[in-house]
């Protein structure tokens, strides 16, 4: 039997309020060869068909299994142990990734509890949530708080060294809601950022690490916007925070960013995961779900649902958020990730992420007409002002079975011809050789 919720008359009357007559006419904007049922469809197959062209269709794709991939800019090629896809395929994690009956999820709860345990001890904030659909998301997320916080201010300064795209989100996340958006347009640097703050500053946002690999002596941008009544939101690289200070010593109010690199492997843009890290005072602005550890009238250890903040159950008609089911299969994948590497594992990870980087920048370097950019300590991401276009670079790369860098100047017309690099540990030091003879004949 069909569950029809709305009546003919209630129909009718909806349409009218928005000014139409039939449903039909909500669809004149496709041409009506494509609308259906005079849809263009090719005959029935049977599933072995089907099977069969599906595999023929991703035959077409590239594996980057199959190459030495040096790009970053937001998506990174690390390692990721077999156990973690392991866990994540087990019954009781791959059909239950929401608990909405959390006193019969406890296993699921305990997942997030622990992931955000540990993207606390990461980022030193107090609080995490779980969590976002990416890092673009979680910073759009952001500034919903930073306004609630702020009350009537409405200006966002957003540092132009923020991904770009993470940028042109939270453009458009909030259009239409009064917001003056600054900073990320110009080529500012830091200390023109902290001229744009003032008393309608809501929230100042920076990158950490920037786009370009540079990590840059934030203190005084961090000073600046809390003594004009601020907040301070890190965009945070996970990975480097096993190396470098926490955002959370460094000033920062709210920590966000792509979980990405810890244990979720790349794939056409997702599904990735955002994080989102506070301070306690503001838990309870925050969209998403918070997990307390408690224990039960047995006095056993149990996990709880102590926050499912503003768009959930009763207060739904002042959501300000539309995150409501979560990434939760691809916290689990951190938590996996996190919890098998350990503190000691994540900094060697990281190390190696460091020390593979300042080579392969070290052995560019010394090439003619390829110049490395280090007026800021990096990571493992690094700009190379190259001699010639860089898709010139990149084809001449990738006939090599190399994947090259960013090309910066798509983004930052005043860096044309400027390469974002990025070594991970999955590249040997053969391939980045490998990169660098090609340079060198490219040069030559």
């Amino acid at each position: 039997m069909g569950y029809i919720p709305h009546t003919e008359v209630e129909r009718q009357q909806m349409l009218a309020a928005i000014g139409v007559t039939t449903i039909e006419d909500l669809f004149d904007a496709i041409p009506a060869s494509h609308r259906f049922p005079k849809l263009n469809m090719p005959p029935a197959m049977s599933e072995m068909e089907v099977a069969a062209e599906m595999q023929a269709l991703s035959e077409a794709n590239e594996h980057a299994g199959d190459f030495a991939v040096f790009r970053g800019a937001g998506a990174y090629h690390h390692f990721v142990p077999s156990v973690v896809n392991h866990i994540l395929l087990r019954g009781e994690f791959y059909t239950a990734y929401t608990p909405y009956q959390p006193e019969l999820s406890q296993g699921t709860l305990q997942a997030t509890y622990e992931y955000q345990s540990m993207m606390c001890a990461l980022t030193g904030m107090d609080a995490a949530n779980a969590s976002h659909y990416d890092g673009a998301t979680s910073l759009a997320e952001s500034v919903t708080v930073a306004v609630q916080v702020g009350r009537k201010r409405n200006k966002i300064v957003l540092s132009p060294g923020i991904n770009p795209q993470y940028r042109e989100v939270v453009r458009t996340y909030h259009q239409g809601r009064g917001l003056e958006i600054v900073g990320d347009e110009a080529d500012a640097d830091l200390a023109a950022l902290a001229e744009m703050i003032d008393e309608q500053t809501a929230m100042v946002a920076i990158a950490y690490p920037n786009f370009f690999g540079q990590i840059e002596d934030v203190s005084a941008l961090v000073t600046a916007a809390h003594d004009a009544g601020a907040l301070v939101v890190f965009v945070a690289n996970p990975m480097m925070l096993a190396l470098f200070k926490s955002p959370g010593e460094l000033g920062a109010d709210i920590v966000v960013g792509d979980a990405q690199p810890l244990g979720v492997p790349m794939g056409y843009g997702g599904p990735y995961l955002g994080f989102f890290a506070t301070k306690t005072k503001y838990v309870r602005k925050i969209a998403g779900r918070i997990i307390g550890e408690t224990v039960d009238a047995d006095g056993k250890k149990a996990y709880v649902m102590t926050l499912r903040p503003r768009e959930q159950d009763i207060r739904r008609e002042k959501a300000s958020s539309n995150i409501c089911t979560n990434q939760g299969l691809m916290a689990l994948a951190a938590s996996v990730y996190l919890a098998l590497m350990g503190r000691n594992g994540l900094r060697k990870v990281a190390q190696l992420n460091y020390h593979k980087a300042h080579y392969a920048a070290d052995q560019i370097d010394q090439i003619d007409g390829f110049k490395v950019l280090r007026s800021n300590p990096f990571f493992n991401e690094f700009m190379v002002k190259c001699l010639m276009p860089v898709e010139a670079v990149n084809n001449a790369l990738i006939g090599e079975g190399i994947v090259g860098g960013y090309d910066l100047g798509k983004d930052y017309p005043h860096l044309k011809d400027h390469m974002l690099l990025c070594v991970t540990e999955m590249n040997s030091k053969e391939e980045i050789d490998a990169l660098v003879d090609v340079l060198k004949g490219l040069a030559s």
